[in-house]
């Protein structure tokens, strides 16, 4: 569809530059023209043929300038055509992309799989505030609610030195809650965390503590995490 459009107005534009071209022919022409009677006859242009010479030209001009103005104006309509479709592209393929994920987990021949983290995704606010989405599935427990909190930690250097951040590091606050979470087969959940001066993330975790049943944790690459795609899969399952 992209390249109809794009012949259409291609082929409109060539329309417009051949007839502009035809009237500056005969501008041109008709001056051309004007001087040889004018010359032959050996006698001044008459105000009356001034005028019409005058009227002629500026008649030309006009039309020219409207062709111009049209060329622009398909020019304009042409651009933000393919804006709209490589947008309404954009749409499509991330529609087709939710119904794989959907698919992958309540379809009748996914594979059942218990509480995990499917993705984790981290955005900079500051240079030291970040702020994460984690994308929690399960569909082990067909129809089942899972219900608990979810907690980060982060791995890195600091001066040198290994060092490990806990959630109320993070969050900077003791005791800090975790970010609670409820549902049957999938559910993204938000938070936002601190880094303090000089420190070097190098991995984040995210621990699923349920209300019943083991706590799941799993380690992300803080660069995959980080990147404009977020990370998928875990890069380690504890």
């Amino acid at each position: 569809m992209n390249e109809q459009v794009h012949a259409l107005t291609g082929a409109g534009r060539l329309w417009l530059y051949a007839i502009a071209a035809l009237l500056m022919a005969a501008l041109l022409f008709g001056g051309w023209g004007l001087w040889q009677v004018l010359a032959a006859s050996g006698d001044a242009p008459s105000p009356a043929q001034v005028r019409a010479q005058q009227q002629q030209i500026d008649e030309l001009e006009q039309r020219a300038a409207t062709l111009a103005r049209s060329d622009q104006i398909s020019r304009d309509a042409n651009r933000d055509l393919q804006g709209a479709l490589a947008e309404r592209d954009e749409e499509i393929a991330g529609l087709r992309a939710d119904v794989a994920f959907y698919e992958r987990f309540v379809g009748a021949t996914a594979q059942r799989r218990g509480l995990a983290v499917h993705e984790l995704k981290l955005q900079a606010q500051t240079e030291q505030a970040w702020h994460f989405t984690a994308t929690l599935t399960q569909n082990l427990n067909r129809g089942a609610v899972n219900a608990g909190r979810l907690l980060v930690s982060v791995e890195g250097t600091r001066g040198g030195k290994l060092q490990k951040l806990g959630w109320s590091d993070l969050r900077q606050q003791d005791n800090a809650p975790g970010v609670m979470y409820s549902f049957k087969y999938f559910q993204q959940v938000e938070g936002d965390l601190v880094l303090p001066p000089d420190f070097q993330p190098v991995r984040v975790i995210a621990q699923l503590v349920p209300q019943s049943g083991p706590a799941v944790e799993q380690s992300f690459s803080w660069a995959a995490a980080a990147a404009k795609e977020g990370a998928g899969d875990a890069s380690g399952l504890k």
